[in-house]
């Protein structure tokens, strides 16, 4: 029997490649695996969206470039390059490039949990976040306001439920995917207090309300009335109301008067008038329900007032122009 030569042929090297079995998973699946795992893990229906979203995007971004998405074969210059310099080219705000980037790098952070690639194979290892500045947030005037809660029609149902929806907003701060979860049982009249259960990091909390959101509350429930559901917030059909339905709504009666309405915007605002009115950050922490100090300090370096009393202090003109007078 003739001796085999050591050396493969090209016909041999090809067909090595086309039977071996690839170990690489394909991004389709590893997205099916990754917000399959976000279901598991009971992450919020907007949060898997959001993933789904972002990450369908970052695909689609490498495509138009004509790149594999090899997920074992993208290193963190593809991040670097294909998706940021990209995303820069077509003028993306950097607070839209950094919401992609978390989306990419949690998904890669799981691949890397899973075991479907390795953490040199991780190209987000390398990759930070772009730095941005701190833009003073949007709040409303007491003017605006006032124009606001005039805006609902209060021989109408709606109208009614609008304006208490607003007043909640202000009151308390909360978001406006935890104010369409409220149920009629989580108000506690008697002690004054609202239970947050649809919260964004899944930790219930209570917020405070005092006696006129309490009368508001209580008109409200009146023209409510019993339902098969405890939703607080209904639309005519008497379905729970949306999110989308009550951005809608908000950004109506902002639009009669030429003001951008949103729901967020009475967040920021409740924190101003809270700091202005004395609240501390502790305070401030527990009724926003913010995990870190970080956007509570924003708020509070923002709007306190605290700042410019003590200014008035140390002013190096008002000193100065003291010690002039002195001299003379």
């Amino acid at each position: 029997m003739m001796r085999r030569t050591n050396d493969l042929t090209p016909v041999e090297i090809a067909k090595i490649h086309v039977n071996r079995k690839s170990d690489a998973i394909d991004f389709k699946t590893a997205l099916e695996r990754f917000l399959d795992d976000c279901e598991i893990r009971n992450c919020r229906s907007q949060t898997i969206q959001y993933y789904k979203n972002e990450l369908a995007v970052f695909y689609k971004i490498l495509r138009e470039q004509d790149i594999e998405v090899n997920l074992k074969g993208l290193v963190s210059d593809h991040i670097k390059q294909n998706v940021i310099r990209y995303m820069k080219r077509k003028n993306c705000k950097t607070v839209t490039i950094n919401t992609r980037l978390r989306a990419i790098r949690a998904f890669f952070n799981f691949l890397v949990r899973e075991r479907l690639i390795t953490k040199k194979q991780n190209p987000m290892s390398e990759v930070k976040l772009l730095k941005d500045r701190k833009y003073a947030v949007p709040t409303y005037t007491n003017d605006e306001l006032n124009l606001l809660f005039k805006q609902p029609n209060q021989k109408k149902f709606t109208g009614i439920r609008d304006l208490t929806i607003m007043m909640l907003l202000l009151e308390t701060g909360i978001r406006a995917s935890e104010c369409i979860g409220i149920n009629i049982k989580d108000i506690d009249f008697s002690r004054s207090r609202l239970l947050i259960q649809n919260t964004k990091g899944y930790k219930q909390r209570f917020v405070p309300i005092q006696d006129k959101m309490k009368n508001q509350l209580q008109r409200f429930l009146t023209i409510r009335g019993l339902l098969e559901h405890d939703y607080l917030f209904v639309n005519i059909d008497n379905d729970p109301l949306t999110k989308r339905q009550m951005q809608s709504q908000i950004s109506k009666y902002g639009r009669a008067f030429n003001v951008r309405a949103t729901c967020h915007k009475f967040r920021h605002t409740f924190a101003r008038l809270s700091v202005e009115g004395g609240a501390g950050i502790f305070e401030l922490q527990a009724v926003l329900g913010h995990t870190s100090m970080e956007m509570v300090k924003h708020y509070v370096n923002l709007f306190s007032d605290d700042v410019v009393k003590k200014h008035k202090e140390f002013s190096p003109i008002e000193n100065l122009n003291k010690k002039v007078i002195k001299n003379q």
